[in-house]
Parts: structure tokens; C-alpha cells; sequence
């Protein structure tokens, strides 16, 4: 299965979990979990992977998915995510989530 079909199957299975961050910027760009997923859900692919910089991360070779897609609205969300296992549970995490300016 391709990383974009895992992501998917992430959001329609519930397996979303926002950091703290990512629910701020939500929250400040007006948009719920729901209009999250479903930006995730159509998404067609994803805009770019960056390796993982940052001290805190599990693996060397942990990967940040960046998606850019419109809910159902058609409104453009800026997604910004990884896989990890919590109790044997793919999870996609995202680390940031905001409303894309026009």
C-alpha cells in the first residue's frame, strides 16, 4: 500500500491524533477535526516528504508528510504529519494543520 492510501486509511479509520500545535493552528484558522480529515481523504498526493529534523524524533529515519488539499468545502488545508505505532495502531500525528492562504 502507497504512503498516501496509509494516510488515508489513518483518517477513515479515526487514527488522527493532533499535537498540541496542530489543534492551536486549527482552532485559530477556524477548522475542525472533520474539515482536517477530510482535506486528508482528498487528498490526490502528497507535495512533499522531508526527513525529520528535529531532537525529539524516534527513529533516524522518521519521514514528515506535507499534504495541501481541499475539504469538502473546497477550502485549501496545509497538513504536515507522520506515522506512529500506539499500541500496535497505525496513527498518522499531525504536526501542523492550517488553513493554506490564497
Amino acid at each position: 500500500m502507497d504512503i498516501l492510501s496509509r494516510i488515508k486509511r489513518c483518517a477513515l479509520e479515526g487514527n488522527l491524533k493532533f499535537s498540541l500545535k496542530a489543534r492551536d493552528e486549527a482552532i485559530l484558522d477556524g477548522l475542525s477535526p472533520l474539515d482536517v480529515r477530510e482535506s486528508i481523504v482528498n487528498a490526490t498526493t502528497i507535495a512533499k516528504t522531508l526527513r525529520s529534523t528535529s531532537a525529539m524524533r524516534v527513529s533516524r529515519h522518521e519521514r514528515l508528510y506535507i499534504i495541501i488539499a481541499p475539504n469538502l468545502s473546497g477550502l485549501m488545508i496545509y497538513t504536515k504529519g507522520k506515522f506512529v505505532v500506539e499500541a500496535s495502531v497505525e496513527t498518522y500525528y499531525l504536526l501542523v494543520s492550517s488553513k493554506r492562504s490564497s
